[in-house]
């Protein structure tokens, strides 16, 4: 079995060889893996994003935002601030304009920082995750620590340019993913 250690660094390596094009394409299949999977989930009305760091190759969630926005779904992202380790959570305004933070990743100009508890979906960022669920992060922790103060039964979603590693390791603060959506597929956990 990988160390999350040689996971995090393959899946690194993996995402730089993609090609901008390829990350927009996906990044669209992915969003409408999640809208097929939200068709029949109506009563979900607020949903945490994470915002893709461009130097990373991330999934662009801006997709997403664009297809809640839509469906008048209540938004919420986080940040953290420089010397922190927990994230705050914001409350996104309607058509936020967003500006990018010391580390590259993009938050919101305006937004209200708010109590987490009314969330129900979390969007999870990570670069490697398995069949049972268990997550690669990028190894700061922020999400663990996040996740876990959240209601229990918040679902967790990951997304992925990447198919599942067969196991992976996991932590004990670790919190395994409900779902993960890839550009061809929808996996359960």
């Amino acid at each position: 079995m990988k160390t999350k250690k040689d996971l995090r660094s393959a899946y690194r390596q993996l995402r730089k060889g993609l090609q901008p094009a390829v990350i927009e394409a996906n990044s669209q299949a992915i969003n409408l893996q999640f809208l097929t999977w939200l068709a029949d989930k109506s009563h979900l009305q607020h949903f945490h994003l994470f915002f893709p760091i461009d130097r990373f190759n991330e999934v662009n969630t801006f997709y997403i935002l664009e297809s809640l926005e839509q469906m008048e779904k209540t938004l919420y992202t986080s940040q953290v601030n420089k010397g922190e380790t927990e994230l705050e959570t914001l409350k996104l305004p309607k058509e936020a304009a967003f500006f990018l933070d010391e580390w590259g990743i993009p938050v919101p100009q305006e937004s209200l920082k708010v109590s987490p508890a009314k969330i129900e979906v979390v969007f999870v960022p990570l670069l490697a995750y398995d069949l049972a669920g268990n997550r690669v992060g990028f190894g700061k922790g922020f999400y663990d620590s996040f996740l876990s103060k959240l209601n229990p039964g918040v679902i967790k979603i990951g997304l992925s340019f990447y198919g599942p590693e067969e196991r992976i390791q996991p932590d004990a603060h670790d919190v395994p993913l409900d779902f993960c959506f890839t550009p061809e597929k929808v996996f359960t956990f």
